[in-house]
């Protein structure tokens, strides 16, 4: 049913015009859950300042602009994404927008007349101003080169998943505590600059040396305070990922705060003994026991998604022997439906002890059996 359709049944029967606005909002929602995270690409929290959006996009576009990263596709399709972020998040209006409906609702927005960017490009050059001229005005003569300001060191930290939670994707909440500016009492020299200042000192000569000049400003000081982050892991992600939070790390004074990025790790599943191999792979530990290794069996393993997997053996299975389910391991990350493998080795339960008509039993029913020579197990 299209939305007008819904929108007119609405109209003619109002009685059920609370319930169908309620479905319709549910599926913004979704819609928005679905689309792209702009504040992810850009690496800042959802309640980041104007100013911490608009420093972000600066020292993002710079690195991946196509004239740096010349052939890269995914260079150039970051730079794009970035770009594409920096429009909505930097318009009040959109922003408010992108925040209640996403992606999906900017794009209504400027369907009906709101306006739309006008390409990657565009904004970078409305943003650094038109002496790049198009994707040309990287290097030679025309290096745009403005001066540094200075930052606080990077703060990394170890972020650890459970094979579950790199299986699934997870959302972590962090709770942490970083160094920030408040105001104090008194007054001190601030944005200060060394300037080369030349004095003649005689007929014919003159003498250069530098000056440093400062302006008063009100006193600051550091201080400690807590700060929470939801940090997003999309399923699979690999170990040694880097998720970016820009400027969320420790201030400093007359300077900007330092970025925030979480490594993330991944932490072995001791209960079911699985771990992870590479990039998209797990191994899993199974045991079995001396009937069904000797008798072959068919065992259900639920995976982490909750969809059944089929372990099953026909004839004998020695320990240590291995199998491989295709498929079966971790989603591989940005691949759409793609997963790694399964590798299951497999362990034989043993009795502990056997009584003596165990053991006759035993040697009766063996005692004609070829038996595999050691260390011919096949891996």
């Amino acid at each position: 049913m299209t939305r007008a359709r819904v929108e007119r049944r609405a109209r003619d029967h109002p009685r059920c015009a609370a319930l169908i606005r309620l479905l319709i909002a549910a599926v913004v929602v979704v819609v928005a859950r679905a689309s792209s995270d702009y504040y992810a690409a850009l690496g800042v929290s959802r309640g980041a300042s104007e100013s911490q959006i608009k420093r972000a996009y600066r020292k993002l576009a710079l690195k991946y602009h196509p004239d740096k990263n010349p052939n890269d596709a995914q260079a150039k399709k970051k730079f794009t994404e970035l770009s594409a972020a920096y429009e909505v998040l930097s318009d009040k209006e959109k922003r408010s927008i992108y925040d209640r409906y996403g992606e999906d609702g900017v794009k209504r927005h400027e369907q009906s007349g709101g306006g739309g960017g006008g390409g990657a490009q565009d904004i970078f050059s409305q943003f650094f101003g038109g002496g790049f001229g198009g994707f040309g005005g990287f290097g030679g003569h025309g290096e745009h080169e403005e001066p540094e300001t200075p930052k606080a060191p990077t703060i990394k930290v170890d972020l650890v998943l459970s094979v579950e939670e790199t299986y699934l994707g997870a959302r972590a909440a962090v709770r942490r505590e970083k160094m920030v500016t408040k105001a104090a009492k008194g007054t001190r020299k601030c944005n200060c600059r060394q300037k080369l200042v030349t004095r003649q000192v005689g007929p014919g000569m003159y003498q250069q040396y530098t000056e440093q000049t400062c302006e008063d400003c009100p006193n600051v000081k550091l201080v400690r305070e807590r700060a929470d982050l939801n940090v997003e892991v999309d399923p699979g992600t690999p170990v040694g990922h880097e998720i970016l939070f820009f400027e969320e790390g420790d201030a400093m004074i007359d300077g900007d705060p330092g970025d925030l990025v979480f490594v993330v790790k991944t932490r072995d599943d001791e209960k079911n003994r699985i771990k992870r191999v590479g990039a998209s792979d797990l191994h899993m530990t199974y045991e079995i026991t001396l009937v069904e290794a000797l008798n072959g069996f068919s065992k259900i393993f639920k995976h982490y998604d909750g969809h059944e997997v089929k372990i099953e053996r026909d004839g004998v299975t020695v320990p240590f022997d291995k199998m491989t389910l295709r498929g079966e391991g971790l989603p591989k990350h940005n691949q759409f439906k793609k997963f790694g493998d399964l590798f299951i080795t497999f362990q034989v339960q043993f009795p502990d002890s056997l009584n003596k008509a165990q053991r006759d039993a035993v040697a009766k029913t063996f005692a004609k059996t070829k038996f595999l020579p050691v260390g011919n197990v096949e891996p």
